[in-house]
């Protein structure tokens, strides 16, 4: 099949003269030839998104925390999924166009230099969620070692025994030794992995259902009967879930550019992004749904708050082997979305702060270090303002990038990027602005992002907490195109408007 894609401005690798302090291999055009993902690759990388025990945990939190119907609870996380799908797309199409990153992209409307401000924002998100996702698959290896020890620990240090600081140390240290093998591994370690969960899922469901028997139908009826909110505050709970959930996919909602790049096809990127988004979010929030509320019946006597991370499900279930293997595979399905997502992003950020001094493995090392730490953090601190909340803060920070990085290429430059000067230090470079800085952009981006905080922080706001990233992604957008069209209308010459097209073949 034969596209038309717009000519290079420069042959990466003809010995051609992009700026050295915006250029490196990491960071340049992807080519054709190293395209290689199709639609079961992105099916899979939603997948393992969808499945990690945080995005079990925040599904299974929401049923019982949003204080409306289930029914209206499962719609709402299904609409999500349909909003995210359409969202991605958007931020995809540039990527999958030009074959450059996120980080590269956002040069466009921040400036060639002031594109390393949203990227290390992008970058600091995504190590607090790297850290968080890193503490989620390390509570999975410390179910699989309590089940074969005699005694498991009780002593704690910053909210955790010796088991669950092995644990941790032993799956940080897993992510770098995999991210070192490469994106290409990583590959093939995430389409073994979101196979692997569902099966799982539904063995861990099967023999919960099992010793259930007809209980089960009722304790799920139990929480879809739910309604302590009514009227105007059910729907504003009903909108409030859809956006956590958004918030939830934010930090790849952003950055998708850096695997849409790899795409042999749009086509390919929007199936796969159809089939792993809407598809998937619903089967997996059934699975959640039956599997919560059977583990409280069976496994927690009717008593207490029902769990939400399937891994303390599993350490009750009493199977050891069954306990084991659900913890590596609820690892492998954590370890995988968290490279792809929190690790190789940042790792691209960092990289863009400074492309001659920091490499990709370089950024990726700093992630590492980073991350750590965070997760250390995890029990002890940043877990006290309840996930549902952590996600809608980084959400909130995440949203206005995103409507300024949609507007500025499907309004602003039309749908059209000069590769070139995305990678130039010419004053009469099309993204040079001010000094390489667009300040417009910058301060549209802080005038959003200081409503979309003040969102999920701000108690008098506390009905919008839910909505703060669609509040900071529109008025985000908004604002810049706002400030950006007298900008453009005087500073574009005609001859740039459109670059020249060529036949690539695909």
């Amino acid at each position: 099949m034969t596209v038309s894609l717009p000519a290079p401005d420069f042959d990466t690798h003809a010995g051609s003269d992009p700026h050295p302090g915006l250029y490196n291999e990491d960071l340049a055009p992807l080519p054709e030839s190293k395209r290689r993902w199709g639609a079961f690759e992105f099916f899979n990388v939603w997948t393992n998104d969808v499945q990690s025990l945080a995005g079990y945990t925040l599904a299974a939190s929401l049923f019982i925390t949003a204080g409306i119907n289930g029914w209206w609870v499962f719609a709402a996380i299904v609409l999500a999924g349909f909003f995210v799908n359409f969202l991605v797309n958007l931020t995809g199409k540039p990527s999958v166009r030009y074959g450059i990153p996120y980080a590269v992209m956002a040069r466009s409307s921040m400036g060639v230099r002031g594109a390393q401000f949203p990227a290390l924002i992008r970058g600091i998100v995504a190590i607090f969620w790297y850290g968080a996702q890193t503490y989620f698959a390390s509570t999975a290896v410390a179910l699989a070692i309590n089940a074969v020890i005699v005694t498991p620990p009780e002593a704690t240090f910053m909210g955790m025994t010796w088991v669950d600081w092995v644990s941790y140390v032993f799956v940080a240290a897993l992510q770098v030794v995999l991210f070192l093998k490469g994106i290409a591994w990583i590959e093939k370690f995430l389409n073994f992995a979101g196979p692997a969960v569902y099966i799982v899922m539904i063995a861990l469901l099967v023999a919960i259902w099992i010793q259930a028997g007809d209980r089960l139908l009722p304790a799920v009826g139990s929480i879809f009967n739910n309604s302590s909110v009514e009227g105007w505050a059910a729907v504003a709970a009903f909108f409030g879930v859809i956006g956590t959930m958004i918030a939830y996919f934010s930090a790849v909602i952003i950055n998708f550019g850096d695997f849409a790049r790899f795409s042999k096809t749009e086509k390919a990127m929007k199936r796969g992004n159809f089939y792993g988004l809407p598809v998937s979010l619903t089967f997996f929030t059934f699975l959640s749904l039956f599997t919560t509320a059977g583990a409280y019946i069976v496994l927690q006597g009717g008593e207490g708050e029902p769990l939400t991370n399937p891994a303390e499900i599993v350490g009750l279930v009493g199977n050891v082997v069954l306990t084991i293997i659900a913890a590596i595979t609820f690892v492998i399905a954590t370890i995988g979305i968290n490279l792809v997502a929190n690790f190789i992003p940042p790792a691209y950020d960092l990289s863009n702060l400074s492309p001659q001094r920091i490499s990709f493995k370089t950024g990726g090392y700093l992630t590492a270090a980073l991350g750590f730490i965070v997760g250390a953090l995890w029990v002890a601190t940043i877990s006290q303002i309840g996930l549902p909340m952590f996600v809608d803060t980084l959400g909130a920070i995440l949203a206005p990038l995103y409507g300024v990085l949609v507007a500025d290429y499907y309004i602003v430059q039309r749908r059209s990027v000069k590769v070139a000067d995305l990678f130039s230090m010419d004053e009469q470079g099309r993204y040079f602005y001010q000094k390489g800085w667009n300040t417009r952009a910058l301060i549209a981006i802080g005038i959003a992002g200081i409503f979309s905080i003040s969102a999920v922080w701000v108690p008098v706001l506390a009905g919008l907490s839910g909505f703060a990233w669609v509040i900071g992604a529109i008025l985000g957008g908004v604002l810049y195109t706002a400030v950006m069209w007298s900008y453009r209308a005087k500073s574009t010459p005609a001859s740039a408007e459109e670059p020249e097209l060529v036949e690539t073949g695909v």
